[in-house]
């Protein structure tokens, strides 16, 4: 039987059509997409094949998708339910495991190791891209953490909310450790994140408009006078240093 005799679905149990309720928990065994709406291609992000996801509604425009929530992070998107079957397995909530800031500060080594080996492979900017090697900002970011067993929040604005502050301006960085995140944006919300490597530098996949089309390294630093640095230099918003893990409620 599907459903356990406490009315909750037996963990193991694969994805069927009639077993996608609101309510249910489910594992992944492959890579998903997951989109910002019920209907058409936009990518929202990826979730990658050990993820967990919650159903927590149906589409109410009828084009079929679900809604859901990632676990780890609370991240609400939409798949399409076609794309569970025989690709995941029911499951209760895994536990959020949390770190201290002196466990994180050990791991940025593996963060940053991370983050270089990334840049190194062919790789080019995907709105939504979560699972590389093709990557949005923030979608990088939170990968380089999420390997290392700390989970960070989804988007940008999110992040920078999540982190404790760090001062910078441009040409004035010497608060920032290797690992910090730093924002960029308009003055009314933050748009795009960064990786510090340190002295300034920091590793990010920018978009083709003002950005390499991929990750790439640019800088803070004034004497750095290449095209793209200067345009981040002069959306930059501030920064901010991981000193928590994501406890999976959803961030606004």
């Amino acid at each position: 039987m599907a459903f356990s005799n406490l009315g909750i679905l037996a963990p193991g149990t694969p994805a069927a059509p009639e077993l996608l309720q609101a309510g249910t928990t489910w594992t992944l065994l492959a890579p998903l997409p997951c989109y910002g709406r019920c209907k058409g291609l936009g990518l929202a992000t990826e979730a990658a094949a050990g993820r967990q996801l919650t159903v927590t509604g149906a589409d109410p425009a009828g084009a079929g998708r679900l809604r859901v929530r990632l676990v780890e992070d609370g991240y609400p998107s939409w798949i399409d339910p076609a794309q569970l079957l025989g690709r995941a397995l029911a499951s209760r909530p895994r536990p959020h495991r949390f770190l201290t800031a002196a466990a994180i500060r050990a791991r940025l080594a593996s963060v940053l190791a991370f983050a270089e080996a990334a840049r190194q492979r062919p790789n080019r900017y995907l709105w939504g891209g979560s699972l590389g090697p093709d990557y949005d900002c923030s979608g990088f970011t939170q990968a380089a953490f999420a390997q290392a067993g700390i989970w960070i929040p989804r988007d940008a604005y999110q992040q920078e909310l999540f982190c404790q502050p760090v001062a910078v301006r441009p040409g004035s960085y010497g608060l920032l450790q290797p690992g910090d995140l730093i924002f960029f944006g308009r003055p009314s919300r933050c748009t795009h994140v960064g990786l510090h490597l340190g002295q300034g530098r920091y590793l990010h996949s920018s978009g083709r408009e003002h950005g390499h089309n991929g990750l790439a390294i640019n800088s803070l630093d004034r004497h750095h006078q290449d095209p793209i640095s200067r345009h981040y230099r002069q959306e930059l918003r501030g920064a901010g240093r991981v000193q928590r893990c994501h406890d999976g409620t959803t961030l606004a």
